[in-house]
Formats: C-alpha cells, structure tokens, sequence
C-alpha cells in the first residue's frame, strides 16, 4: 500500500487511517503535511501479524478514548530499522533509539514520535502483532518491558530482530502453510525474548523453549560458517547442551546437524562460483572462505552434492550470466547488453 496515487494534501489522512485498519487508532500529526509520504505492507502470519511501515517523521498519540472505540488487545513490538522512534507507555519512556525494538500494549494509552536520519527522509519499522492472551507469560510480568528498549545488536534480541527483518523481506514470497509456521516462530522467538529480559524461562512451553533453541542454533551456524572448527560438537558446546540433545533436536528434519552444516557451505561455495564478480577469485579461496580446508576435499564434496566439478559449475554458471546479459532487452536510447561486432 502507497501514498503514491493520493493527492499530496490527503496523504496524512491517508496513512492515519491506515494505521487504525492495520494496528490501532491514534491520533497523528506531522510537520511535514504538503509532502509527506509512506507506504506499508502487512501479512498474516496464521495469528501472528508482520507489517512493514515506511513514513515520513510525525508524531502519534493513542488516547483512552482511543482506545474505548477499538482495541484489538493485541501486544505490538516494533523494530526501528531507518531513523529513529521514541514510546512512553505506562509511565515508561524508551528514548529515541534505532536498531533496537519497543513493546507496547494496545490497551493503553501511548505516545511515540519517529524522527528521520536526515531532514526530509524516512523511518522505517517493522511490527509484530500477537494476541496479548497467546503470550505465555504473565501480563504484570509482561508490563515492566512495555516502552523499554530490547536491543537488537546482541543474544536473543539480535536473532529476533535479525528474524524480523527477514519477514519483512521474504515472507511474501511463502506458502499459506509456511506462514504459519513461521508464525509460530515469531511467536516463540517474542516470548523467549521477553523472558529472557523477565528471568522467566520457567514460564515459557518446552516446546517453545526448543524452538527458540533451534533458531538460535539456526542463527549461529549461519553465522560461523566460514570458521573450519564449526561442528556439531561446537554447536552443542556453545548452547550448553549435549552433543546427544543436539543430534535428538535435529533428527526430525532428516538432516544430521553435520550434514546440514556441509550443505550450507556449499551453498554459499556455488553462489560464489556463479557471481561473474568473483571469476578473478581462486576456487580453493572461495572453499576456505565457507570452511573447507581441503581443496580436494572440497572438489569431491562439491561433485558429489551438484555432479559437476567447482570448476566446471562455475565456467557454465558464467557462460549463461553472459549469455542472459547480452539477451537484455535495451532500454530506449541505449545500446543495451554487450556491444556485438
């Protein structure tokens, strides 16, 4: 959704509305009224809401009365991605802050204000949206986070956030039944956040528990997969748990976590070997980048998952790159693709 096709007199008006559909009425003004912008995307994760919200700056205010006329009874936790965003809520105030996320109770009252980078820019957020009764934990626990900063550059609020963002970007593009699922996740993820913060764990479902556990995991091999020590048993060390437990958690996705390990590394391997970018790069560098050590090693492992050689894959790969570049289509008053003789 865009302000694009609304003249730029009724934009506000526009985006207020908007606001009231997507999260809650609020009152909303802006110094920026002849030219303000926004845009927004919103999509149902299965009882889990995901909205992304570009705007220009502007100040928001959700009243009692507000919140009389219409309230969802719905926990919101917004990630500030571009710009920055303050919240008071329950005589609580965050500050202005970026990068990080803000908890807030549709019940209440609130008050934010969101300030671009740069005069005449945007913010960008992102908002979860869950029923306030789904959460598992108590709801007097649950208001001493309200309007407080959760970071988002470390432990369990890095992954959320980092999982947040990747909603944003991708979720479009899934199936009704994996938005479901990755509704549970961003469930899950929330919850072990917040107790996280609260000390309460105990309050949290062992299966919630080990979902969480596992996108952690999830997160971390990703992350280290150019370190060579990066196995199974340096997984399980680093999240305190036996290598058995480690092996129990993953058996029902009918990968071993060494054999899910192998095979991301060689994902990254081939994306590398087919961007024409990278053709000065050695293979055996692009290898030891993701973690192979080896290069023959790496040769064998690479036939046998793609049937081709790293080295073959990758002459093909940028045979066709070159191919699709010439067949461009040009853009009017270009010459377009590779000159031709």
């Amino acid at each position: 959704m865009s302000a694009a096709g609304v003249p730029a007199s009724e934009r506000l008006d526009w985006f207020t509305d908007l606001i009231a559909q997507e999260l809650v009425p609020t009152a909303i003004r802006s110094e920026r009224v002849r030219d303000f912008w926004a845009e927004a995307s919103v999509l149902d994760l299965g009882g889990v809401q995901v909205s992304t919200f570009e705007f220009s700056s502007l100040h928001s205010l959700r009243t009692a009365a507000h919140v009389r006329r219409s309230d969802p009874e719905q926990y919101q936790l917004g990630l500030v991605t571009t710009g920055a965003m303050s919240l008071a809520q329950n005589r609580n105030e965050s500050g202005l802050f970026t990068g990080d996320m803000v908890l807030w109770d549709t019940s209440l009252p609130m008050e934010s204000d969101a300030v671009p980078d740069v005069d005449g820019g945007r913010v960008r957020a992102v908002i979860l949206s869950f029923p306030r009764d789904a959460m598992p934990l108590r709801g007097a626990r649950v208001e001493r986070l309200l309007a407080h900063r959760i970071a988002g550059g470390h432990g369990m609020g890095a992954i959320l956030a980092q999982y947040m963002r990747s909603l944003a970007a991708h979720a479009a593009d899934c199936g009704p039944a994996e938005l479901n699922r990755l509704g549970t996740v961003a469930h899950d993820l929330v919850g072990a956040c917040l107790a996280g913060h609260l000390g309460a764990q105990e309050e949290l479902s062992p299966e919630a528990r080990t979902r969480a556990l596992l996108e952690r995991i999830e997160v971390f091999v990703n992350h280290n997969l150019g370190d060579p020590e990066l196995t199974p048993s340096a997984v399980a060390a680093r999240h305190g748990i036996s290598l058995r437990h480690l092996q129990q958690l993953f058996r029902d996705r009918g990968e071993t976590v060494a054999a899910g390990i192998r095979r991301r590394r060689l994902e990254r391997c081939r994306a590398d070997l087919a961007d024409p970018a990278l053709l000065t790069s050695p293979v055996h560098t692009m290898a030891r980048r993701w973690g192979f050590t080896n290069a023959s090693v790496f040769s064998r492992t690479f036939r046998e998952a793609y049937g081709t050689s790293p080295t073959e894959f990758r002459h093909r790969a940028v045979r066709e790159a070159l191919a699709r570049k010439i067949n461009e289509p040009c853009a009017p008053g270009t010459s377009g693709g590779l000159a031709r003789p």
